[in-house]
């Protein structure tokens, strides 16, 4: 895990009524376009409004809360109706529900066809404790504040309202209101264990010392460092520890995951949904032609500068991104199938490559970075499998962190901010889906300062298990879980706390770095 919320991963939409719904208004000013005149069937079209208000516009809502036509009339070829309702029967709903039994009677008595809807107007109010920030959100031509009411003028068409767009809305507004409340995750923190308070005898940033000795370099890239050899024998020792006193005692089994990420997984997973300010974007050439390149290469041979403006013409649509959160593209390999019960709990990880986060203004030292390591730990199976996992994941670690390492560390569970913005805080079947960080303290940045979170352990529900549609063989729901192992961050937290001179080592770490290799001299 690289930076706050690195691991944690996205669930599928957020079940109809988790939390508490929002008071939702909605109006609908719409036509039924007929074949000819109607008319001369008014009487059956108030007499079927009647019946409706009664009956199908409130079929599976509470006493009270169905959708209503509160007004209606017919010019022409035109029904005009206006539909009021709250969040249980919609007015596209209502109005779509009206359609095909409406133009069943006037086609039976009157030979009159429904050709089309006509939209006019269509509104959405919810009550709102401030104004949102100024947005652009697809399909709402105005968005207004005014009396505790956020009001949405949506445009648009039947098309639209079949495809359930009014319904996404809805549930993007209920999304960004719960981000204004949910206020941080302290206010969702809770400590579980702390260890005693050690005495340091290093005191300095761990980054600037490791950079002195001449262990790391900058790269040429922004947030990325090259690992000397002495580094990279940390690197080693801490991913042979993991193999050594988790993964291997614990039995999993190591994967190669995609490294590249298609938009089709971050759909599945989640990700989708807010991953576009922190990816690294993915552009394939739009050809190999030699020739199509041709201007781009006699370019850089001339000025000797790479002409970017020139590659943006001849570059696609970006397909994807690189590795963000590293176990989404894990997902495809059971993607559509039903696994044998005996198979679970399926115990895999992954260290085959690099993960890369855009961290705009964050980034700092080797603990915040664009361009990480990490070993990604992933299980599956059922509910009480993927917790028992995640507690001998924390049993295991508890051991590295406490006999190996020697750290002063604490772990506290955290509602992950995707859950809250999910809506699954307090949801009785996810209770037990979260987050445990691991975070340990940095001497260098003085008492009472933020620790560095340098692990966690998440159970993310269903969510993953389900947006890639995998069964059990007994048909028991799946759950999985995932930790992420940063490389960076175990540095950090270990490096911020011990130093750079193996004498100030734990000894059981000293004995499995074995002799710090030589690195490389400059004139």
């Amino acid at each position: 895990m690289e930076s706050k919320k690195r691991d944690e991963c996205c669930p599928a939409d957020k079940p109809e009524n988790a939390g508490n719904p929002i008071n939702f208004k909605f109006r609908l000013e719409c036509s039924l376009k007929t074949s000819a005149d109607a008319t001369i069937a008014a009487d059956i079209v108030g007499a079927y409004i009647d019946e409706a208000n009664q009956t199908i516009l409130t079929k599976g809502a509470p006493e009270g809360q169905g959708a209503k036509v509160t007004a209606w009339n017919v010019e022409g070829d035109r029904i005009n109706l206006t539909f009021e309702s709250g969040r249980h029967v919609r007015v596209h709903d209502a109005l779509l529900r009206m359609r095909k039994p409406l133009a069943a009677k006037l086609g039976k008595d009157y030979k009159i066809g429904v050709r089309g809807i006509e939209v006019r107007s269509y509104t959405i109010e919810v009550p709102a404790e401030k104004e949102l920030p100024k947005m652009k959100i697809p399909y709402v031509a105005e968005m207004t504040y005014e009396n505790g009411n956020i009001r949405l003028v949506l445009d648009v068409d039947e098309a639209a309202m079949s495809n359930r767009v009014p319904d996404r809305i809805l549930s993007l507004m209920e999304d960004k209101l719960e981000q204004q409340t949910y206020g941080g995750k302290t206010e969702h923190w809770n400590v579980l264990w702390q260890s005693e308070k050690k005495e340091h005898t290093f005191s300095d940033d761990p980054t600037k010392a490791m950079v002195e000795a001449g262990w790391i370099k900058r790269g040429a890239s922004r947030g990325q460092w090259i690992h000397g050899p002495q580094s990279t024998k940390m690197f080693r020792t801490f991913e042979k520890i993991v193999l050594d006193e988790l993964l291997e005692p614990l039995g999993y089994r190591e994967m190669i995951f995609p490294k590249l990420v298609p938009w089709e997984v971050w759909q599945k997973s989640g990700h989708a949904k807010g991953v576009y300010p922190e990816i690294y974007y993915v552009c394939p050439p739009k050809t190999r032609d030699p020739e199509f390149w041709e201007e781009v290469i006699d370019h850089y041979k001339v000025t000797l500068e790479v002409p970017t403006s020139l590659i943006k013409e001849k570059i696609g649509d970006p397909i994807g991104g690189m590795c963000y959160a590293q176990c989404p593209p894990f997902w495809t390999y059971l993607q559509g199938e039903t696994v044998p019960t005996d198979e679970f709990p399926i115990k895999v990880f992954d260290r085959s490559g690099t993960s890369h986060r855009y961290e705009s203004g964050g980034i700092h030292g080797m603990e915040r970075v664009d361009e990480f390591h990490r070993i990604e730990i992933v299980w599956v199976g059922t509910k009480d499998q993927v917790i028992k996992v995640a507690n001998e994941l924390h049993d295991r670690y508890m051991h590295i962190f406490n006999e190996i390492l020697e750290l002063e560390w604490r772990k506290a569970w955290v509602t992950p901010w995707f859950m809250a913005q999910e809506g699954l805080t307090g949801v009785a079947e996810q209770t037990e889906a979260g987050t445990t960080d691991y975070e340990a303290v940095l001497p260098y940045r003085g008492e009472g300062a933020e620790w560095l979170e340098f692990q966690n352990v998440s159970v993310n529900g269903n969510k993953y298990p389900s947006g890639f549609n995998v069964k059990c063989q007994s048909g028991e729901e799946l759950w999985s879980g995932c930790s992420g192992v940063g490389l960076e961050r175990w540095a950090s937290a270990f490096f911020a706390q011990k130093g750079l001179d193996p004498a100030n080592w734990p000894e059981e770490f000293r004995k499995r770095v074995g002799e710090v290799p030589r690195g490389i001299r400059f004139l």
